[in-house]
């Protein structure tokens, strides 16, 4: 236990939990054509199956040797793994996130309530904060994620990036409200290499009912 405690939280809480249960590949709650023609059907079912499906298995078996190195009380192993903890976790929790707050364009409808009165307090209005959060999203070098996320010292909105799969929560603290894989394997077939075409695309299938449930939650 105190080698586990060791670790960074993200790693301690995976290994703790471990014994539990395992990760699982979540359902999504439309069909792989639903997005379309946002987002085609077979890169929604490339993406789901097979690249989260391979961050579950990576995930698993990380934590499998974690948990054995743990009670032998390996250290250099547990330290070795961690890096594959966080990655492979990391996409487990941001692809999870990201197929909740997806839905059908017809079932987009811009937030209202107290996340539309927090995005218009924090960015000026609901255009200006797509505006801002498309920019810094398609400015990601590489692969990553681009967030709106809650900070819960200042209780305001905030736009971030994390790089690959750094999950937002245990790397900037703020609670994660909505999330754009920029990626490539989650828009290349459709978009080619044209981030900026995919990030302003995805708005029309942003579930913001499921990101007003996320902030009502995080305040």
């Amino acid at each position: 236990q105190q080698m586990i405690r060791s670790l960074s939280r993200p790693v301690a809480r995976a290994l703790q939990k471990r014994a539990m249960s395992g990760a699982s590949l979540p359902a999504l709650p439309y069909a792989y054509d639903a997005l379309e023609p946002t987002i085609s059907s077979t890169i929604m079912e490339i993406h789901h199956t097979k690249h989260h499906q391979t961050y579950v298995t990576n995930l698993n078996g990380a934590l499998e040797k974690a948990e054995a190195a743990s009670k032998s009380g390996d250290a250099s192993a547990l330290i070795a793994l961690a890096p594959a903890i966080k990655f492979n976790g990391g996409g487990h929790i941001n692809h999870t996130l990201f197929w909740e707050n997806l839905c059908p364009a017809s079932e987009s409808s811009p937030p209202t309530g107290a996340l539309a009165a927090a995005i218009e307090a924090d960015f000026g209005s609901f255009d200006a904060m797509k505006s801002q959060m498309s920019a810094q999203t398609v400015a990601v070098q590489g692969s990553g994620w681009g967030w709106l996320g809650y900070n819960p010292s200042s209780g305001s909105l905030e736009i971030a990036t994390c790089s690959n799969q750094d999950p937002l929560a245990a790397t900037t603290g703020l609670v994660p409200i909505v999330g754009i894989d920029v990626w490539e394997h989650a828009y290349y077939l459709d978009y080619k290499n044209v981030r900026p075409d995919y990030v302003g695309a995805i708005w029309d299938v942003i579930d913001w009912k499921c990101a007003e449930r996320r902030f009502e939650a995080a305040k």
